[in-house]
């Protein structure tokens, strides 16, 4: 049985659900992001209590193929986006439509319709917050950025950034007080 859970974006997550899992009795429980494999089917009480536990900490079970589909894309996208650094030799809509088997046009139409902004703007905002961090650890030049981000240019990846934060990167960089988002409230 799969249990697909919403806002699993990293690591930390899986380590959470993973022992919320082993708290309700499922030791066998495989948690990968988004989806915890179970081999035996949940009965309602235990699904209940998970259900809540995961609440409590920000996830949630997801009942329909719609809802799951749409945590696909966001998982796909942070994948893109925080492996980018490696070459990417498709484009973005490709890249999804290759990994979620459905075409492009369906998946922005979707996620559109059920998430009120476009695909394209999140990933947007999933990038700019990537350059947020990279900002931070203070490890790259700007130019070695707007690279590895895919940019076209220094002053393409500043627009960018100056049109979603409002800063400039080297203001944010001044700032000192880091201001960045949780990939899951992107």
């Amino acid at each position: 049985m799969d249990v697909y859970i919403k806002n699993m974006v990293c690591h930390r997550c899986k380590i959470v659900v993973s022992q919320i899992f082993k708290d309700a009795g499922i030791a066998d429980a495989v948690v990968k992001m988004g989806i915890v494999q179970v081999e035996t089917p949940l009965d309602d009480n235990a699904l209940d209590h998970i259900q809540k536990q995961l609440n409590e900490v920000g996830f949630e079970i997801i009942n329909d193929a719609k809802s799951r589909l749409i945590e696909q894309i966001k998982k796909r996208s942070i994948d893109y986006v925080y492996n980018a650094h490696e070459e990417q030799k498709e484009s973005f809509s490709d890249y999804l439509s290759n990994h979620l088997n459905h075409s492009y046009n369906y998946l922005s139409s979707l996620y559109s319709s059920v998430e009120g902004t476009t695909i394209e703007k999140h990933l947007i905002n999933l990038k700019i917050e990537r350059v947020k961090e990279l900002l931070v650890y203070d490890e790259k030049s700007l130019s070695e950025i707007a690279f590895e981000m895919g940019y076209s240019s220094v002053a393409h990846l500043s627009g960018q950034f100056k049109k979603v934060t409002g800063f400039t990167p080297s203001y944010f960089k001044q700032l000192g007080e880091h201001r960045r988002k949780p990939l899951d409230e992107i």
